[in-house]
């Protein structure tokens, strides 16, 4: 006779995964292009010793739907994203569109000059240019030991 160690991990990993797929099956497609489509846009920062960078990804949309407001420590990005796809065949035209909107406020690491910011906008990828402020710049901090 061989001992078999129970595991009830497996047991609720299994259900898991038929409760996601339950999802998968009775969601029609659309909707499941929907939640994916309303996301938040991803989001890549750096710093260097006088300035930030903010690089977001906001495909589909063009420069004038998005609302870009900047504080000394925080970036607040916002827009509507809208897509259309249309398929024909058979001599019908099917047509579908997606509207999703979005609201995103970054914390910076560091406080910046928000009256001298530059943006670029291409291929659906966003560049922010935050120049530190001279405060930040020049801060020096004394390690005590």
């Amino acid at each position: 006779m061989t001992l078999v160690r129970y595991n009830p991990w497996k047991e609720i990993d299994t259900v898991e995964r038929r409760f996601h797929s339950l999802f998968d099956e009775f969601l029609p497609r659309k909707w499941q292009d929907f939640t994916k489509f309303s996301e938040m846009p991803a989001a890549e920062i750096s710093e260097t010793d006088d300035a930030v960078y903010l690089k977001l990804e906001v495909p589909g949309m063009e420069a004038k739907d998005l609302d870009i407001e900047a504080t000394e420590d925080a970036i607040t990005i916002s827009g509507e994203r809208k897509s259309e796809s249309k398929t024909e065949e058979k001599g019908f035209t099917k047509s579908e569109f997606y509207y999703g909107k979005f609201h995103r406020v970054i914390p910076l690491p560091a406080s910046i000059q928000n009256n001298n910011i530059t943006a670029e906008y291409k291929d659906g990828i966003l560049n922010l240019t935050l120049p530190k402020s001279d405060t930040e710049r020049q801060k020096v901090v004394k390690v005590n030991l």
